[in-house]
């Protein structure tokens, strides 16, 4: 399968190298010292689920020189969804499938307004990975799933063989019927774990260890589900207990993508995940301090670390 991975951090090197190791034409998208690091030694995985390796891998920082792609991995952060859809036309033809896999809920419509050729879908990600290096992924925590919409893009068949596909290498794929819902769930969690993580400065274990934090956690879950009730979304029965649940399993090192950004000093998809909360409930007349706490003690970090003030 001809593959273009739109987004080379650790979402899109984590997936996009393991289908490279199963045999894939696989081209990376990138650029600076990461683009010229790939170019040099190949892309680097040291994963906790599959183990450390090294491919020879493609790597471009102009989509125009990949040609027609059967599938492209979508997997920029929210706040750069516009402009690398726009970068991706050129990939893109009548039988191209993209592949959102990115945080929160509404990316596929958003890449559709862009790009008019092809199928856009979603898919949920289950998996902490980052770019360690130029170069090289770091997949530290999470169960590496990559979950699938029977009911996604009208593609039928297609979406069971994309599953199957990714499953035949190596990936921890799954089919569930409705995207919708698991797409809202994954929402959920992230807007908990990554929220109340970069919020609190503090890996997952600690949050859960103290009472006061672990409900917080859980308060902030529980709006989201209260807000995807309101548009018309039916979650499970007790989906932040299963969310509260799945994060003791995590590793208790582990933390959200949002509080690495924060200590890196990049830019947060804070108004894609509990800005997106605060927004609906308000819309809906729906209660959501837990959420609106994270939202505004992060929104000065939102493009970066604010500049400090001189006396």
């Amino acid at each position: 399968m001809r593959i273009a991975v739109m987004g080379t951090g650790g979402t899109g090197g984590f997936y996009g190298g393991l289908l490279a190791r199963a045999g894939d034409d696989v081209t990376f998208i990138a650029r600076g010292a990461h683009l010229e690091a790939i170019r040099a030694r190949g892309l680097t995985v040291k994963s906790r689920l599959a183990g450390e390796f090294t491919i020879p891998a493609k790597a471009t920082a102009d989509p125009q020189e990949i040609g027609r792609a059967d599938l492209v991995l979508f997997c920029v952060k929210t706040y750069d969804t516009e402009p690398a859809a726009a970068l991706i036309r050129p990939v893109v033809g009548p039988g191209t499938v993209i592949v959102s896999v990115q945080n929160g809920i509404d990316n596929d419509e958003r890449i559709a307004r862009v790009v008019p050729g092809g199928t856009t879908i979603c898919a949920a990600a289950q998996v902490n990975a980052h770019v360690e290096g130029p170069g090289v992924i770091g997949q530290t925590a999470g169960a590496g799933r990559l979950i699938f919409g029977a009911n996604a893009g009208n593609l039928g068949k297609r979406n069971e063989q994309l599953y199957q596909h990714f499953k035949d290498a190596g990936i921890a794929a799954e089919l569930q019927p409705d995207i919708k819902a698991v797409l809202w769930s994954k929402f959920m969690f992230i807007c908990g774990f990554s929220g109340v993580t970069a919020l609190t400065r503090l890996t997952i274990g600690p949050i859960l260890a103290c009472p006061e934090t672990k409900a917080m956690f859980r308060g902030t879950m529980a709006e989201v589900e209260a807000v995807a009730k309101s548009q018309g979304v039916a979650l499970a029965v007790g989906v932040p207990d299963q969310g509260l649940k799945m994060s003791a399993g995590l590793e208790p090192w582990a933390k959200g993508s949002m509080a690495h950004d924060l200590a890196s000093g990049r830019r947060l998809e804070l108004e894609s995940l509990n800005g997106t909360v605060v927004r609906l409930g308000q819309a809906k007349s729906v209660p959501t301090p837990f959420n609106f706490a994270i939202y505004g003690a992060l929104k000065p970090f939102v493009n970066g670390p604010p500049a400090t003030p001189k006396p």
